[in-house]
């Protein structure tokens, strides 16, 4: 491993570390509630999983739309929960008046409904049905009405925010003919997501936050070395690549994403409150978010090919060191956008880290289910997941090394961004 290397992995655990020992361990069950009692999803929880419905199971949004997605309804949800708490937490937006007698269940419910109908008009129907039929299951009364209606200004105020805030823009990607430079892979040749870029972030101040020195240079003996490896264990017909490292490349690859399922996991294991897992929620979707704009902005600034291009066309690289094969193909589908750097270890990063900050450890037990591939992955520590997702996407032949450290050290950074700035305790 070069020094260069060595650095980045260093820098990386050092980040990682620190969110841990920054964090505040967690009370990890109720008092009073006997370990036999199966613990139950809350309230925040509970619409979390419903809007996964809308996100995912209706609209299909990809990964780097999901997030925005469930950073406008989990913020929402958190400046309602927290208002009616007494503002125990720095509001993200603002807190409406409260009196804390009004319905939690109401005012997340009603922030995520209002929220949830404002990013998919088309779904109105249905998500109506949801809410009327969770808000049937809650006490009539007053408390309902005004913790409705907090929630409603919780969602009002964020519609307002991330109105005309660069989504889905028309920006595309750079393309080029020359080596090293992106250009458009089959099976489907789109360019997709350069607008990302451009979207207002969440937490840290603009796109630009986390510049990095960019990928190797063509002719050195890093990139050489990143695209060997690549090449051998990313082929398709790869002989070095384990039926596990095959599983964990594909588990990774679900759009689904099982971070959202690991996510609601753990804040059910855990017995947290609303309060905790809007919080939890909001600083773990936002900071994803804000490390995928970061992300977008280097993917663009440098453009970079995919071993799906590179690999081919080694001939006119200048490096002596690498070798084409015209007929090498990647184990996945190269995802629309350049390779450097890699968006999933960036999102990886930053959500497992904002959990390990929240939860104050790293040791954490966890598994997910894929739907794509029905198979289940374990982890007992947060990092873990960090480093097999850095793996993973080397494994699958669309990533290479540089692009998926480089990426998870924006994670990191965007997470050592958030922790002191927002979502602190007020007493």
């Amino acid at each position: 491993m070069t020094r260069r290397g060595r650095t980045r992995r260093t820098a990386l655990r050092v980040a990682l570390a620190a969110a841990v020992a920054l964090g505040s361990p967690l009370l990890l069950s109720s008092p009073g509630t006997p370990a036999s009692a199966a613990p139950t999803p809350n309230a925040v929880v509970t619409w979390d999983a419903l809007a996964q419905e809308s996100i995912w199971d209706v609209a299909q949004q990809g990964p780097h739309v999901q997030a925005r997605s469930f950073s406008i309804i989990h913020g929402a949800i958190y400046d309602a929960v927290n208002a009616i708490a007494g503002k125990p937490y720095q509001p993200y937006l603002g807190a409406p008046p409260a009196t804390g007698s009004e319905s939690v269940d109401a005012a997340v419910a009603t922030a995520a409904f209002r929220t949830l109908v404002w990013l998919f008009p088309a779904q109105q129907a249905a998500i109506q049905t949801k809410y009327d039929n969770f808000m049937a299951g809650v006490p009539n009364g007053t408390a309902k009405i005004r913790g409705a209606a907090i929630g409603q200004l919780t969602a009002a105020r964020m519609i307002t925010a991330r109105t005309n805030d660069g989504a889905f823009g028309s920006r595309v990607w750079r393309e080029g003919t020359a080596p090293g430079q992106w250009r458009r892979t089959a099976p489907s040749f789109a360019s997709d997501g350069g607008w990302v870029m451009d979207v207002k972030p969440f937490l840290i101040p603009d796109a630009t936050m986390f510049t990095t020195s960019g990928p190797p240079a063509l002719t050195s003996a890093q990139y050489a070395r990143d695209f060997n490896e690549v090449k051998s264990i990313g082929a398709a017909n790869s002989t070095t690549r384990t039926a596990d490292q095959t599983d964990a490349a594909r588990w990774w690859h679900d759009r689904k994403l099982t971070e959202w399922e690991i996510k609601r996991q753990l804040a059910v294991k855990n017995n947290l409150t609303n309060l905790q897992a809007a919080r939890m929620f909001a600083m773990v979707d936002m900071t994803e978010m804000d490390a995928l704009i970061a992300c977008y902005y280097e993917k663009y600034r440098w453009s970079f090919w995919r071993p799906i291009t590179a690999i081919p066309a080694a001939g006119g690289d200048g490096n002596p060191a690498t070798a084409p094969d015209p007929n090498w193909t990647p184990l996945l589908v190269t995802p629309p956008h350049p390779d450097y750097t890699s968006g999933h270890a960036c999102f990886t990063a930053a959500s497992m880290g904002a959990m390990a900050y929240f939860y104050g450890t790293d040791r954490m037990s966890f598994s997910a289910t894929s739907a794509d591939t029905g198979t289940t992955r374990h982890f007992d520590r947060f990092s873990e997941a960090v480093a097999e997702v850095i793996e993973a996407r080397i494994w699958g032949g669309i990533h290479t090394r540089t692009a998926d450290v480089q990426g998870a050290i924006i994670g990191a950074r965007t997470l050592a961004y958030m922790i002191p700035r927002y979502f602190k305790p007020t007493r």
